[in-house]
């Protein structure tokens, strides 16, 4: 078994104390759960699309930072464009595009 950190010790001395207590998702939250679920299992179609290299890395450099794989990644931007929820947030990792001008822009 892997040590444990300060963290990890902290949580388990208070499970094995009993100082921790199981609680039940509000309605709410489940009808939530229930819906994400249900959108994210229901995949019946396949598409095929070209993305330029420097885009897919920005991508994929987003989709790590999220924990998730680029192609999840990529169905869940999809998925939230097409519902209205998507919502533009500034980019904190530096971008990697071929555009000259964003090129000339980067550079002075």
């Amino acid at each position: 078994m892997k040590k444990l950190d300060a963290f990890e010790q902290d949580i388990l001395s208070s499970y094995e104390a009993g100082e921790l207590k199981s609680t039940s998702p509000s309605k709410t939250d489940l009808a939530k759960f229930k819906a994400a679920t249900t959108a994210s299992i229901i995949k019946d179609r396949r598409i095929n699309i070209r993305l330029s290299s420097p885009d897919l890395m920005d991508i994929q450099a987003r989709a790590l930072e999220e924990g998730i794989p680029y192609q999840t990644f990529i169905a869940s931007i999809l998925h939230k464009y097409a519902a209205g929820r998507l919502f533009e947030k500034p980019f904190r990792l530096p971008r990697h595009s071929t555009s000259p001008a964003r090129k000339a822009a980067q550079a002075g």
